[in-house]
């Protein structure tokens, strides 16, 4: 009996420890619009840590906690004179992650509002994200 016992403990500490590590699964990007920098986590692990552009004086980028609303690897600007955001993660209304050519001007606020990458950096986090889906990715953005 005891034995029975101690497999069904055992068994429901696997479950709970399993639940508890699903829970933290994922892709996080936490932008902080103080030094300009994405940090983005896997399942909980820190991976990565890049320069951004955010809002320039007069535009603003939205706070908060977001999921990907739409994706697209090739994406021109429709309110800003055709301009490409490679490697869009579209979070708020028309605001994304994305791509830049202007990669001097990260690490300061230079776009209107998006949250400007290096190509290559915004092609990895896409690349994640679609791994593991937008459903199981958050977007933080923080003063």
């Amino acid at each position: 009996m005891r034995k029975i016992a101690f497999a069904f403990v055992l068994l429901f500490l696997g479950t709970f420890v399993s639940q508890s590590a699903n829970a933290s699964a994922g892709v996080v990007a936490k932008i902080d619009l103080s030094n300009q920098t994405m940090q983005v986590y896997v399942n909980g692990m820190r991976k990565y840590s890049w320069p951004v552009s955010t809002a320039r004086s007069g535009y603003r980028t939205p706070t908060g906690s977001y999921k990907p609303t739409r994706m697209h690897k090739t994406y021109f600007s429709k309110k800003y004179h055709g301009s490409p955001m490679p490697y869009s993660i579209f979070f708020h209304g028309g605001y994304a992650i994305h791509g830049t050519n202007y990669v001097k001007s990260l690490g300061r606020p230079a776009s209107h509002g998006c949250v400007r990458l290096h190509p290559s950096n915004a092609a990895a986090l896409f690349s994640l994200v679609q791994r593991h889906g937008p459903g199981n990715t958050s977007i933080v953005i923080n003063r």
